[in-house]
């Protein structure tokens, strides 16, 4: 029996579309064990809509590795001990991708090193920007070229804290993609490029202060703002309050804010109140950065 642990991620950061992300302390775990027949089991707060048979993205994630290396698995039960809510921008999706490929690896002997299983689950994902945080944790820049993947951790321990407040609605990922322009600007390409570069100094050389500026975007927040009634106003309130910076996650609904310590309930409730004033109820976690990434351990006797 072992069991795998991958943490819930949150994507873009602002302006680092589809390429930037981080690892949080909330986590989705997968208990195998022998058995003498495929059986998946499923537990903790978020269980529904998940399908308990082969349908399951995690078996199918499982399946994919295997045919790549032509293994014969042997059955195993799988208790899916689900914390990360789906379908709010907070990499559920990609917990299942990765704890699928770290379950299947493990099963074959390990054949794949992390870098290899990156980008197999890029592969899978389309982009890298939750998968890599998933796998590496801490903070990541990853950038695709044709046939691979360059993954870099710009810092595992940063210093300060995310506040996650998640709207209680849902917005599905492809409504969220094709609610974005083909084609931007150039002055908006700019603007968007001089910020990640901004957020990466930022991360690597600690000067938070800059996350205001940094975490700033024109290529999907603003467009997204209409599927979320306040987010506009709740990431604006954020700062007020004495968060570095604030964005959206992913593809939302989920608002996450990179605060300091102590000031979490102050940033919070702000953007609460504002999200409150337009009907959305909300849940908020304070939690700190995850630094492995996604493991695998061995319970002890």
């Amino acid at each position: 029996m072992f069991l795998v642990q991958v943490p819930a991620t949150s994507a873009n950061l602002g302006p680092g579309f589809d390429c930037m992300g981080l690892a949080v302390q909330l986590y989705n775990r997968f208990t195998v064990e022998e058995s003498d027949q495929l059986s998946l089991i499923l537990k903790g707060s978020y269980t529904d809509n998940i399908p308990a048979d082969e349908n399951n993205l995690l078996w199918q994630t499982m399946l994919k590795l295997w045919q790549l290396i032509d293994f014969r698995p042997q059955p195993v039960k799988i208790t899916l001990e689900s914390h990360v809510p789906p379908a709010r921008g907070l990499g559920s999706s990609s917990t299942a991708v990765v704890g699928g490929l770290m379950i299947a690896n493990t099963l074959a002997g390990s054949p794949f090193d992390k870098f290899a299983l990156l980008k197999v689950a890029t592969e899978i994902e389309g982009h890298p920007d939750n998968v890599t945080p998933a796998l590496y944790g801490g903070i990541t820049l990853t950038v695709m070229t044709e046939d691979s993947v360059i993954p870099r951790v710009l810092v595992k321990n940063p210093g300060f804290r995310a506040v996650v407040i998640i709207p209680d609605i849902l917005v599905e990922t492809e409504k969220a993609r094709k609610i974005l322009p083909v084609a931007v600007p150039r002055q908006d390409a700019v603007y968007n490029s001089s910020r990640v570069g901004l957020l990466v100094d930022a991360f690597i050389h600690e000067d938070y202060s800059l996350l205001g500026v940094a975490t700033q975007d024109k290529l999907h927040q603003a467009q997204r703002a209409s599927l979320i009634p306040g987010m506009t106003a709740a990431l604006q309130s954020a700062g007020r309050a004495g968060a570095y910076g604030a964005a959206l996650s992913g593809s939302g609904p989920t608002l996450i804010a990179f605060c300091p310590p102590g000031l979490e309930d102050r940033v919070a409730s702000s953007m609460t109140d504002e999200l409150a004033a337009k009907g959305l109820n909300t849940r908020a976690y304070f939690l700190d950065i995850d630094p492995e990434g996604a493991k695998v351990t061995v319970p002890s006797d």
